[in-house]
């Protein structure tokens, strides 16, 4: 097949018999988006977009998508985050030319400070804390199991944080790292999990289906004996392949991974929600949301408004791993059925629960530029929101 993106849809459009006129009216995609990368003026598009041409044209979303559907960080990302990613790239160093050598305890104290910084995306906070934390981790390391333990913790986040923005080669290295010094196998499943999400915003839908599924069949408990974080390592294992096989249209098996988690969730009864490892919060409502992503992926805002309706909206963390996520569904869902006003304050309330996530968004981003291009005039929170986001108005 062709290298890029634009030469692997045209073949297989002109293979169907199909005009670019036709695709863009089986899709729903626009003929100008088609025909600029047919043509390579556009070199990438959304995932979404690209599985809704890929449904058009009956073929699975990997028979188009190339290594990555999305681009990585900007300049301006990646300036912001130099001295986290130089951090990890210093070799590891000794503690005898230290005048005050981190402990194992004092290092455990400043990551369990930090941890509400990657929960609650502050990510300003983060850039000036993470480089000398992460120096540290890697000293105490050397020392004792406990240090290589409070190191391969700081590693997950950290690999989490990258994957979210769009730092995807030191998102790689990190959550390897982590997987790598893991004590025990259901450690290593927490930090699968996240490469798994870091496989799927690179478009590599094989692949996160691939591994996702070894490590949820090995992972997998007897549901009656099983222990909240076996449960919930089992269920996020189940909904990263749900969210990799939705996308390659591969329906049946994302619903049948949703089903299995969902009897994860129900196993656990309540939604577990550990204080100290926001990533691993699983139960019904998690499985709800991700429920209602794939219905939104699948092209029914109908769906993802009931979905959204059942949703308790108090009591919940509004983190991006979950609630501020999906939010970015439920506003995507209202722009879809015209409801502009509605999705227009949904987006508001994301950008007041987490306004350093929100301009990181390329999904914000395109749900805003659908709003405006259906309207006449632009209320003022509109145009604030398109300021928030980086969309020209």
């Amino acid at each position: 097949m062709p290298a890029n993106l634009g030469d692997r849809l045209r073949d297989v459009r002109k293979r169907r018999g199909m005009t670019q006129q036709g695709l863009a009216r089986e899709s729903g995609v626009s003929v100008s988006l088609i025909r600029k990368l047919e043509q390579g003026e556009r070199q990438d598009t959304r995932l979404e977009t690209v599985r809704r041409l890929a449904v058009a044209l009956g073929v699975p979303t990997t028979l188009l998508v190339a290594e990555s559907a999305e681009d990585g960080a900007s300049t301006t990302t990646l300036g912001q985050w130099a001295a986290v990613r130089a951090a990890l790239a210093t070799p590891l160093g000794g503690t005898a030319e230290l005048e005050e050598p981190p402990t194992v305890d004092g290092v455990r104290d400043a990551l369990s400070a930090a941890v509400p910084l990657f929960s609650g995306d502050r990510f300003a906070e983060l850039q000036t804390v993470l480089p000398p934390l992460l120096r540290d981790a890697d000293t105490v390391a050397q020392l004792t199991s406990q240090g290589r333990a409070v190191r391969v913790r700081l590693l997950q986040l950290t690999g989490w944080l990258l994957t979210q923005t769009r730092q995807f080669e030191a998102a790689e290295w990190c959550l390897a790292a982590a997987l790598e010094g893991s004590a025990d196998r259901l450690e290593g499943a927490s930090t699968v999990s996240t490469m798994c999400w870091l496989l799927l915003r690179q478009g590599k839908l094989s692949e996160a289906r691939q591994l996702s599924t070894q490590w949820a069949d090995d992972t997998e408990p007897r549901l009656s004996r099983a222990t909240p974080d076996e449960l919930s390592a089992w269920g996020w294992l189940l909904l990263r392949l749900s969210a990799a096989a939705v996308r390659d249209n591969r329906t049946d098996e994302a619903e049948d991974a949703l089903r299995l988690a969902h009897s994860a969730a129900v196993a656990l009864g309540r939604e577990f929600a550990p204080t100290d490892d926001f990533l691993r919060a699983f139960g019904p409502i998690t499985v709800t949301l991700k429920r209602t992503e794939n219905a939104m992926i699948l092209d029914r805002p109908d769906v993802v408004l009931k979905l959204a309706a059942k949703i308790p909206t108090g009591g919940f963390r509004p983190t991006s791993n979950n609630r501020n996520r999906h939010l970015l569904d439920v506003a995507n869902a209202y722009a879809r059925t015209r409801q502009y006003g509605q999705a227009v304050d949904t987006l508001a309330g994301v950008r007041a629960a987490a306004p350093q996530w929100l301009p990181n968004q390329r999904y914000a981003r395109d749900i805003l530029g659908h709003i405006v291009a259906k309207r006449r005039t632009l209320t003022q929170e509109m145009r604030s929101l398109a300021d928030t986001v980086g969309l020209p108005t």
